[in-house]
Formats: C-alpha cells, sequence, structure tokens
C-alpha cells in the first residue's frame, strides 16, 4: 500500500479529519490533503509524530519498503514487536525484547543465542543446529558488530550489579547471595500467584524481557527461588519443580 492510502486509511479508521489530523502533527490541512492525493510525501520529522499517532512503524507509513530485522537477534519486525524509546517512538532497528526501557538488554552474545535456542528449537531444528545457525548469523548483524562502539557495557554492568545488591540487602532467609542475573523472556516465568481471596495474579508482562535468576533454598528442600526485576520493581518467589505451587515472597517498588 503507498503512503497517500496508508495515511488516508489511518486518519479513516481514528475517525479524524484532515483538519484534525494537521492539528495534531502541525501542518496545514492543504499539507494532509496533498500527502493523500500523493503529490508529497510527510518529511521525516513528520513522519515520526504520524507514527507515533497512528501507532504504526515509519516503515509501514512509507508501505513496507524494507523488511525490518532485528539488529541484535535477528527476527523479522511487524509493527507489534518493534521496539520503543523512553519518549513513546518507535525504534525500528530493534525488537521490543532486545530493547527496552531505553537500554540495550544484552551484552553477551552467548547469553542471547541461549535465550533464542529456548524459543526457536523444535523437533525440526533442534536445539544444536539452532545454536550453531544463531553463532553464524548474529555477529554480522548491526549491534553486534558495532557492540564495542556503543559505550554501554559498563553502565549495564553497573546496573546488573545495582540488582544484585538490591536483592541482596533484603535478606531473605534460606536465599543464597545473587552473584549473576540473565536475561529473561517474561512468558516464561510469569507465573500466577494466588491471592488470599482465591483469585490468582501475575506481575510480569509476558513479552518483556527481565533480568533474573534461579536459585537453590540453602535450607535444601523442593522449593527453590525466583527472582526478576526491571528498572521499576524487584521480585522474588518460590516455587516447586516446573514453577509448581508458586509463593510471591517479595514485591518491591524500585
Amino acid at each position: 500500500m503507498d503512503t497517500k492510502d496508508m495515511i488516508l486509511e489511518l486518519r479513516t479508521k481514528m475517525g479524524l479529519s484532515q483538519d484534525e489530523l494537521a492539528e495534531k502533527v502541525f501542518v496545514t490541512r492543504q499539507a494532509v490533503s496533498r500527502w493523500e492525493n500523493g503529490e508529497t510525501t510527510p518529511n521525516i520529522e513528520t513522519l515520526k509524530l504520524l507514527s507515533k499517532l497512528f501507532d504504526v512503524s515509519i516503515n509501514t507509513l512509507l508501505g513496507s519498503p524494507r523488511q525490518l530485522i532485528c539488529q541484535c537477534c535477528g527476527m523479522p519486525l511487524a509493527d507489534g514487536d518493534i521496539s520503543r524509546e523512553t519518549d513513546g517512538f518507535f525504534n525500528e532497528e530493534y525488537c521490543k525484547w532486545c530493547y527496552a526501557d531505553g537500554e540495550y538488554m544484552y551484552h553477551d552474545l552467548d547469553d542471547l543465542i541461549e535465550v533464542c535456542v529456548q524459543n526457536m528449537a523444535s523437533e525440526e531444528f533442534p536445539a544444536e543446529q539452532a545454536r550453531a545457525y544463531l553463532k553464524n548469523t548474529l555477529p554480522k548483524l548491526n549491534y553486534w558488530k558495532r557492540y564495542e562502539n556503543l559505550g554501554g557495557a559498563e553502565a549495564f554492568a553497573q546496573y546488573k550489579q545495582t540488582l544484585m545488591d538490591e536483592f541482596n540487602d533484603l535478606h531473605i532467609d534460606g536465599m543464597p547471595k545473587v552473584e549473576k542475573l540473565n536475561a529473561l523472556v517474561g512468558k516464561y516465568i510469569n507465573l500466577a500467584y494466588r491471592l488470599p481471596n482465591g483469585k490468582t495474579v501475575k506481575f510480569l508482562d509476558d513479552q518483556a524481557t527481565y533480568l533474573g535468576n534461579q536459585l537453590e533454598c540453602e535450607f535444601g528442600g523442593d522449593r527453590c527461588f525466583g527472582i526478576a526485576a526491571n528498572m521499576d520493581f524487584l521480585l522474588v518467589c518460590t516455587y516447586e519443580e516446573n514453577g509448581k505451587n508458586p509463593e510471591l515472597v517479595v514485591y518491591k517498588k524500585r
């Protein structure tokens, strides 16, 4: 679909007149009319505003001339998978699992490969084959090619250390000292905790990426600790094998 048709369709779907759209993106009604007639195309700053307003990528607004691929993990990107900056604008270079809250989530290629293998492995595509494919493919992506120039590794390491210190400062009986945090996809650790009223609640987002780990209880037994965190909170729980019978220990805003 051409840009002119895309803008018309999105404007109509949102129920906006040309005047109303013009006001929202700081142009004239005549400018909107020219876009929809195919006479002109919005400039890059206006495309950014339209992208945020319509909640679609600039690539979509332009008729999808490019096949977007996350330049960290290699996943093909649909609009619902694209990361955003802290101001809400799309970042079309990355998926929302590799870049979240203004932070790059992966600074160790091997960690990312192990997360990807969990998602990709199947009977038709065994884990070792998936791992070999990723080890060959990911280093060719822009993020890993320019990783050394990003300047974010030291800051990210400090961020992880801060989280570990905060977990350890909770002094939870039986929980060993936290010495490592891994990137974890929400859907694999988003357990449902039972409330006193019998209802259950989940605290995580299946689509988000967190930093966490699983820790063996120092008192032994068949339960272990699970920890997860992001910029907003710390979560500590216990559970049995395969996440059975989870109990929330701490949910603390940071």
